[in-house]
């Protein structure tokens, strides 16, 4: 992650600039932007949203956004993926989504990228877990593996063919040899 070289904002200030490409965050008071998304990245963010919304969608379960901004505590952020379950998505009068998520995920989901540092995404994670979110993982696909992240629980470092959690109700079973075969497009 790349911090910009901009006067400390309050958040709300934050939140009044245009967005950019990548996606800034807000975080410790600093504007830092996110790294562009590469293939694997890519790949996984899309397969991970594609096979969760298959199988909560229609039942009303959750839903998974790529890139969503979330405004919560003091912070701004934009996980790769953010997951919420149905009940807890602030759906405008017309059930419309909003434009504003101002509620951590329920469950957040982080790739990382080469050019990241491993401790901003676990800190942003953390900062998630510490305030709402039920569940976190963070995606390495250098060696594959995911580390899970839950209120009051010891991290998991998860391989193989380790059986992922996801959140409750969500009628989803994954390993970590699942998520990162769908690197592989033969």
């Amino acid at each position: 992650m790349v911090v910009a070289p901009i006067k400390t904002l309050s958040l709300k200030e934050f939140l009044e600039i245009p967005e950019t490409k990548p996606a800034s965050e807000y975080i410790h008071n600093q504007i830092v932007q996110k790294p562009m998304p590469k293939g694997r990245h890519s790949l996984l963010q899309y397969e991970i949203c594609h096979v969760v919304n298959q199988c909560t969608k229609a039942k009303k379960i959750a839903y998974a956004f790529p890139e969503l901004r979330c405004t919560f505590s003091d912070r701004s952020i934009v996980p790769d993926i953010a997951v919420f379950l149905w009940e807890n998505i602030p759906f405008l009068t017309d059930a419309e989504i909003p434009d504003n998520f101002n509620i951590a995920p329920d469950w957040i989901i982080e790739i990382l990228s080469p050019d990241q540092n491993a401790n901003k995404v676990i800190g942003k994670i953390l900062h998630s877990i510490q305030h709402g979110s039920k569940l976190g993982w963070l995606l390495d696909a250098d060696d594959q593996s995911v580390l899970v992240f839950r209120p009051n629980q010891q991290l998991v470092l998860m391989t193989n063919g380790d059986r992922l959690p996801v959140l409750e109700n969500i009628p989803l079973e994954l390993t970590v040899n699942d998520i990162f075969s769908w690197l592989k497009m033969s």
